[in-house]
């Protein structure tokens, strides 16, 4: 892991070079202001969480979440996998969560990840790796290598925040294909992460430059 002082030299690295790089993204940084991101750990329970909040409102997620954890935590206040397979469709249905969902939660559960190797394997095993699991697509295993694995040059294409986003800021006609996501970010590179949390706080604000 790295110290908070090389950690925050990286950050101004990144900074400087997104704000080089893209005048509309220059505007967007100076408008959000610093950069503070929120990682979570690379386990099983932020996979369980990602699961969890798949097409559902942010308070609507926590919610359901948080009553997952009540009945299913172990001693350390993480989610269990073997508690949480223990509950079974029928105990994890009044939990707020549908069929379909319960379903990928104890496939997950059952699914061997090996989560302490994932942070050295290259982006793209990651994601083979994650979406073997059923009810993992690109886009949650996108989110586990930015905010879990903190992977610096992630870009989801598939993100509707990123790609209304993109559509506001840079004053598009129509949301941008993934293709042409990847070509307008490509001046990001090797940062994509920190340009897409910036266009994601972007979107929470008044979305204005």
């Amino acid at each position: 892991m790295d110290s908070p002082r090389r950690h925050s030299v990286a950050i101004k690295k990144a900074l400087l070079h997104l704000q080089n790089a893209d005048p509309t993204l220059d505007a967007i940084i100076q408008n959000v202001g610093p950069y503070r991101i929120t990682y979570h750990d690379p386990d099983f329970t932020t996979l369980a969480s990602s699961i969890v909040s798949q097409q559902l409102s942010g308070q609507a997620a926590h919610t359901i979440f948080s009553r997952l954890l009540a009945a299913a935590a172990g001693p350390d206040g993480r989610l269990s996998p073997s508690r949480l397979t223990t509950l079974g469709p029928a105990g994890l249905r009044p939990l707020g969560l549908s069929h379909q969902k319960a379903n990928y939660l104890l496939h997950l559960a059952q699914h061997p990840i090996p989560y302490p190797r994932l942070a050295r394997l290259p982006d793209d095993e990651v994601i083979a790796t994650l979406t073997a699991v059923k009810g993992i697509g690109v886009w949650t295993a996108h989110m586990f290598l930015l905010f879990a694995l903190r992977r610096p040059d992630v870009l989801p294409t598939g993100d509707l925040g990123v790609r209304n986003a993109i559509t506001r800021a840079y004053q598009l006609p129509h949301p941008p294909t993934p293709a042409q996501i990847v070509s307008l970010a490509q001046p990001w590179r090797p940062y994509a992460s920190i340009a897409c949390w910036y266009l994601w706080r972007y979107l929470d604000g008044p979305g204005k430059l």
